[in-house]
């Protein structure tokens, strides 16, 4: 009883710093479709920080988030290599629900993943014990990882 009253006090002083993201590789149309959930009022903390100076809009007015800068966000990071060349994406759609905040993103990759390197940077200067969970399916290939604030990047080598 005590130990549940100490890790219940321990969670309300301490919330958790978690985004969920699930990349998965579309070979017929040599692209990977993106799905991206994260705690909006920790994204508005980290889209200031990463705009600086630059931010002079009151995000508060926004009942949902400007797809355009939300763009301009994610595109900062979230970066996928295949074969050593960054892919370029696009924001599908952006779905804000309470404080969650989701979306679609899709990345032409134009040629058979050999080498994919994922970077997650979602929060990491903002939260020094952030995690962004991460999972990639690629064909037959399916791994989960965990990058953080120390380790942003992960590269698989597929066969």
């Amino acid at each position: 009883m005590l130990k549940t009253l100490f890790l219940s006090f321990w969670f309300i002083l301490h919330p958790v710093h978690v985004t969920l993201t699930s990349i998965d590789y579309i070979p017929e149309a040599d692209s990977f479709r993106v799905f991206v959930r994260m705690y909006y009022d920790d994204f508005l903390l980290d889209y200031r920080l990463m705009m600086g100076e630059k931010q002079n809009e009151n995000l508060s007015d926004y009942k949902i988030f400007p797809e355009n800068l939300m763009w301009q966000y994610i595109s900062e990071k979230i970066n996928i290599f295949v074969n050593n060349r960054q892919l370029k994406g696009k924001l599908v759609d952006l779905e804000q629900v309470d404080n969650e905040i989701s979306m679609n993103l899709l990345y032409s990759s134009g040629r058979r993943p050999r080498i994919v390197t994922v970077k997650n940077m979602i929060m990491t200067q903002l939260y020094s014990d952030q995690a962004n969970m991460t999972i990639i399916r690629i064909n037959d290939f399916e791994e989960g990882i965990k990058l953080t604030s120390e380790v942003t990047e992960q590269t698989f080598t597929l066969n």
